[in-house]
């Protein structure tokens, strides 16, 4: 199965996704507030960031200098894009898989027959044929 249009797989992994999904939220945000929201270590934020920053996806603005130095960072229209299409895509694969996966999960576990990849249904037998 290939992935659905739109899906990226730079913003895929969990921390990335949760970083871009934070930052869609806001116009900017400071370092600290991002690392505390997802409880990563200021390296492994900066480790992200940075590749999120070279995919063109974000923008990083420091200021200030020595202990005043201040962190700001904020989706740039290309990051945004992509976090849209990418959610998006991730929606196509649930909607698609759940109904898939509810309706014929139920229905086997009420004994009734699930069309196959053909979309042929096979014959019902009855409980008393079944024992024959």
């Amino acid at each position: 199965m290939s992935a659905p249009a739109g899906f990226d797989e730079l913003i895929h992994p969990a921390t990335r996704l949760s970083l871009v999904a934070l930052l869609a939220t806001t116009e900017w945000a400071d370092f600290a507030f991002v690392r505390d929201s997802l409880s990563l270590s200021d390296s492994a934020l900066s480790k992200q960031l940075h590749t999120l920053e070279e995919a063109g996806y974000l923008e990083i603005h420091k200021e200030g200098g020595g202990r005043k130095r201040r962190t700001r960072v904020r989706l740039t229209d290309h990051g945004r894009t992509a976090f849209d299409g990418h959610v998006s895509a991730l929606r196509a694969i649930v909607e698609g898989a759940g109904l898939t996966a509810a309706t014929g999960a139920a229905a086997a576990a009420d004994g009734i027959p699930v069309p196959t990849a053909s979309g042929s249904t096979p014959p019902r037998q009855d409980h008393a044929e079944a024992g024959r």
